[in-house]
């Protein structure tokens, strides 16, 4: 019955056109409202799903290349669980006649129980940003902070942005103009998931062809991941001149310029830009042309221009620094209530960063404004059309919107009654636990207007750009000015003024996926909230555990060299927090401080967008003008640090290869195949992963060879400064 009537679903098509083309050609304009939604393979699978991308996610994040294993993998791996549930589970049905009337086996297994759990793997796959203060504040700042309040921090920021979606929905999600174009992948990928085939002569199947790149992958990371590490970082410029500091700063892909460097490794490869497969040509060459300009014309110059005393430092770091290039104790400037001890910081000197780090904020400086202006110029009028058409109280609903009038909505009071009370959450938590939180009262209240203030208009952007602002910079730079020296209070304004609206937008997204998809409200409702806690509690248990579990994790002068767990991200977020937080904006780009020139991005930021507007309007006939991104092309960079080049390089070969040669040249297999393809790479790495850990760390096993040197990429010189009678250990002295 189930498996007829999703076929029928699927094949008859209203005659109705959407406002927007693109979902009008991908998007399915019926729906069979008696197929079972909130079945018992649902909640197994996406409950399962959720625990695992959660666990893998956030085991990833501590290693140095944090693959991120997205909802895609779990949508495609669950499709021959579903269906072998659906053939071997029981049809008894369990309390028949009374409300509470269930079965374990509902019939075929169908398109929307498929969708819900996508919805539980989203929540797993969408990282609990709030862990970073947790890796901040133990293993950085090496204080105190207890389980209940880290969880609580976490479980409120998420919990926060379902709030703020839930406000929004009625304008970001029924107006068929807010059209969301990445979930048009997911439906596609959805119906090519179950559409009946059989094996073509001489192809496979969908599913086959995942299980066959899910093994082969499993099986190739023991490759990179154990038996030759090197070819994670396969920098082989450096191998030519092992004493030379200028060779090894051009080829090292980890801590250089990464000239002809590339990693033979899927995890390095996505683990930052996330699957090059999903990258559509324009963008692959814009985020190509951006990193050009940033790694290999502006770095140079202004590291062997000595700007900013560049050639006391390396020329690729994340690091905190002295003017001497000695690296900075942090620890030594912060006071015994976790403030900035001012006179240790005057006798200390100030904090200076390597310049090629400065140029990185100032490029993130450029990127809000390039967004800002790129959208106004380019998008809008047909935004204004858009926002003004799904704002209209008489507005004509899509056929979408139409189908979904028969399902219940989720009553609004619903979503204001869990955002009033995460509020008060919030403000007890932040209250109560002040001596280790920092955030006051009103810094969280402030937090709540700036996240309740851009969802809206940054939602807007999203739904019919594809294009995200971030705000994190302007947050920093607000708590910074307003209460500075006080490094957690400007992590936690950052999460709760910024990430909960990124995380709102997230959960807008799904609800837009659901609408598409006609899932019932309320069931959506269900998933996202229990998919969300679910997701909260595995990500902090994961990460308490590592911190337990794993001697020296994150700090990088204690651990190994060949050691995996570096923790890129959170060395980041620890830095951040000391630029903005501990020493304040002031005196770092403000006037007590040497990076004050670089706020002259916000300009150019600005700037930059209208040339590429004139030229389009000068040259109307110019179409490649059009795909000058700016927003993309500055923000290219926006992951470095903590990417490295290596990350970029191998990045764009293979984004090239599936986004420009195989999609011109063979557009049939990359249609069947491509995405396909990313989700099985995803999946295998990850298993294989958490294989060698779990078999391999405990015992300290270990394969000593050239291939796994313990320099493994082989570029120890690339980290040293140049500068004249500047001393770094294992550097020669100029």
């Amino acid at each position: 019955m189930g498996d007829i009537s999703e076929t029928k679903a699927m094949e008859l098509e209203v005659v109705e056109e959407c406002p927007v083309k693109q979902v009008d050609l991908t998007v399915p304009k019926t729906d069979d409202p008696t197929l079972p939604v909130v079945t018992f393979r649902m909640w197994v699978l996406g409950l399962a799903s959720c625990v695992i991308l959660s666990f893998v996610n956030q085991f990833f994040w501590y290693r140095r290349s944090p693959l991120t294993v997205t909802s895609v993998s779990s949508m495609i791996a669950v499709v021959p669980l579903g269906h072998l549930m659906a053939r071997t589970l029981p049809h008894r049905v369990f309390f028949e006649n009374t409300r509470w009337e269930f079965t374990l086996n509902p019939g075929p297994f169908n398109i929307k129980e498929h969708v819900l759990i996508t919805i539980f793997a989203n929540s797993g796959a969408g990282t609990v940003y709030a862990t970073h203060i947790l890796a901040a504040v133990k293993l950085f700042y090496k204080r105190e902070l207890m389980f209940l309040p880290a969880l609580l921090v976490m479980m409120t920021t998420q919990v926060l942005g379902f709030g703020w979606a839930g406000i929004f929905r009625k304008y970001l999600v029924e107006p068929g103009e807010m059209w969301w174009p990445v979930n048009l992948v997911m439906v596609s990928l959805f119906r090519a998931l179950h559409v009946k085939e059989k094996r073509p002569k001489g192809g496979t199947t969908l599913n086959q062809f995942f299980l066959l790149v899910l093994v082969s992958s499993f099986a190739y990371y023991v490759l990179p991941g154990y038996l030759f590490i090197k070819l994670q970082f396969f920098s082989w410029l450096c191998w030519l001149a092992p004493k030379s500091v200028l060779v090894q700063q051009l080829g090292s892909g980890g801590k250089g310029l990464g000239i002809g460097s590339i990693g033979f490794d899927w995890a390095t490869i996505s683990s930052f830009l996330g699957s090059p497969l999903a990258s559509p040509w324009f963008a692959t060459a814009n985020i190509a042309v951006g990193f050009f300009l940033v790694m290999y014309v502006m770095t140079p110059l202004t590291y062997w221009l000595n700007v900013y005393k560049a050639k006391n430092f390396p020329i690729y770091s994340d690091d905190l620094f002295m003017s001497n290039g000695e690296k900075y104790d942090i620890g030594s400037i912060v006071d015994p209530m976790f403030h900035l001890d001012k006179k240790a910081y005057e006798q200390k000197g100030r904090v200076h960063i390597s310049t090629f780090f400065a140029m990185t904020y100032g490029i993130g400086f450029a990127t809000v404004t390039a967004t800002l202006v790129h959208v106004l110029l380019f998008d809008g009028r047909d935004l204004w059309r858009q926002a003004k058409s799904a704002f209209k109280d008489n507005k004509k609903m899509d056929i979408h919107t139409k189908l979904m009038k028969k399902y219940k909505s989720v009553p609004t009071w619903w979503f204001v009654v869990i955002l009033v009370s995460n509020i008060a959450l919030v403000l007890f938590t932040c209250e109560y636990y002040n001596e280790s939180l920092q955030l006051p009262w009103w810094g969280v209240l402030l937090a709540c207007a700036i996240a309740f203030f851009f969802t809206l208009p940054i939602g807007i952007i999203a739904a019919t750009t594809n294009q995200v602002p971030g705000l994190n910079i302007i947050t920093e730079y607000v708590i910074g000015y307003l209460y500075p020296e006080r490094p957690v209070a400007n992590m936690c304004f950052k999460v709760y003024g910024y990430i909960s609206m990124s995380q709102a937008l997230t959960f807008i997204s799904d609800f837009k996926l659901g609408h598409y998809m006609k899932i019932p409200p309320r069931s959506m409702f269900m998933a996202q909230v229990v998919g969300t806690l679910v997701a909260v509690l595995v990500y902090t248990i994961t990460a308490w555990w590592l911190m337990e579990d794993i001697p020296h994790l994150c700090d990088t002068s204690l651990l190994p060299p060949d050691s995996p767990w570096t923790c890129p991200g959170d060395h980041v977020f620890f830095d951040a927090s000391v630029i903005w937080g501990l020493a304040g904006p002031r005196r770092i780009f403000g006037n007590e401080g040497e990076y004050g020139n670089v706020n002259w991005f916000f300009l150019v930021g600005a700037v930059a967008p209208l040339l590429v507007w004139s030229a389009h309007k000068t040259f109307p006939n110019k179409k490649w003008i059009r795909f000058i991104h700016m927003p993309v092309l500055l923000g290219a960079t926006s992951m470095m640090p903590p990417a490295s080049a290596v990350n970029f390089t191998s990045w764009l070969i293979v984004a090239f290869l599936s986004g420009y040669v195989i999609f011109k040249y063979r557009p049939g297999w990359w249609k069947r195949y491509n995405y396909v393809l990313s989700g099985g790479l995803d999946a295998g790495t990850a298993f294989m992963t958490v294989l060698l850990f779990v078999a391999l760390q405990p015992k300290n096993i270990s394969l000593q060879w050239w291939g796994n040197s313990e320099d493994d990429e082989g570029c120890p010189l690339a980290a040293c400064p140049t500068a004249k009678g500047v001393i770094a250990d294992g550097c020669p002295v100029i």
